[in-house]
């Protein structure tokens, strides 16, 4: 009400002073009201702001004559309302006024970016998690969820995700899988996560409600590990006794096109100077280069870490062979 009654009389004014001074105040001055009301009021509010600035606006015209008045700025206040119109009828779809409504979307980009920040580890690793979002997007399809789970936070869970979609298409659908995974993680044995998974994604119904995911679960006291996939890329070790690298293939469908899927493990141990890499698709294919030349491709970069030490590794490599066009994420996990 405060800022209704307030851009009321700011509109009064300008009409009293665009009468009697223009061209010291002139009549394109209604164009403040008119636009500060769009950002702020509701469009009820709206309604009544829009004919009072009209008739002040004719009201003005009229007294110093109509054959003065510039045809190009009442164009620019009569489009602004226009634009003003539709900005509030489109915030009024979240049902909040005013700038409420970006607040709650930046909020949730925010705790969408806190749940992929990875638990504190022991000092005898080292792990780097990084998203790049489709165009430099606020919100992407691909997120991450961590916990540390077991007694004494002995397991560390990591799930990657890549929702279908990119950018901010495929933003909506992340922030509420990454809510849900993230409850997931944790409270079930690491077996039962990705069919969890996969049984909430089909209840959800979505026309293209699938999404790709990789879950890890590691012992972080004997460097043990068990991963699976669901049409996801496989996980990619670095073997620091042999200096090689190894594919890590385990099968497992799509998240939510098929009921009772079934996911197989592929396990292994992380010794000392060994690593782990989970990535989505977006690091690793284009539509000139298929994914096992992209794959080849990031091991090939990822050598480059052995020599230099894998210490911001993740970010080295998303930079090197990322591309722009899609939604992409790293988690690099390093055994000191």
């Amino acid at each position: 009400m405060t800022w209704f009654l307030g851009l009321c009389l700011v509109t009064v004014l300008i009409g009293a002073g665009a009468a009697e001074t223009q061209p010291a105040v002139p009549l394109s001055s209604f164009v403040v009201p008119t636009l500060i009301g769009g950002l702020v009021l509701s469009v009820r509010r709206l309604l009544w702001l829009l004919p009072l600035v009209a008739v002040c606006l004719v009201g003005s015209a009229a007294l110093v004559g109509f054959t003065t008045v510039r045809v190009g700025s009442v164009v620019v206040i009569v489009v602004v309302a226009g634009l003003m119109m539709w900005n509030a009828q489109s915030r009024s779809k979240l049902g909040v006024a005013g700038s409420r409504g970006e607040s709650m979307l930046i909020d949730l980009r925010d705790r969408l970016l806190n749940q992929s920040e990875l638990p504190e580890l022991p000092r005898t690793w080292y792990a780097e998690a990084v998203m790049r979002s489709a165009g430099g997007a606020s919100f992407a399809g691909d997120f991450m969820v961590a916990a540390k789970t077991h007694a004494n936070g002995r397991v560390l869970e990591v799930a990657v995700v890549d929702v279908s979609g990119k950018g901010m298409a495929a933003g909506t659908r992340a922030l509420l899988l990454s809510g849900a995974f993230g409850g997931l993680l944790g409270a079930l044995p690491p077996e039962r996560f990705l069919p969890a998974a996969n049984d909430y994604l089909l209840r959800q119904e979505w026309g293209e409600g699938f999404a790709t995911a990789v879950h890890l679960a590691i012992d972080l006291s004997t460097g043990d590990f068990e991963v699976r996939t669901a049409g996801h890329p496989p996980v990619v070790q670095f073997h620091s006794g042999s200096g090689r690298w190894a594919v890590h293939d385990s099968e497992g469908p799509v998240l939510g096109l098929m009921d009772a899927a079934e996911f197989s493990a592929s396990s292994g141990r992380l010794l000392v100077g060994d690593a782990l890499l989970l990535y989505t698709d977006g690091l690793v294919e284009t539509p000139q280069r298929d994914i096992t030349m992209g794959i080849d491709k990031l091991v090939g970069e990822a050598e480059r870490l052995v020599r230099g030490g894998f210490d911001g590794g993740a970010t080295r490599l998303v930079d090197r062979i990322a591309s722009e066009n899609d939604d992409r994420a790293l988690l690099l996990l390093h055994r000191r």
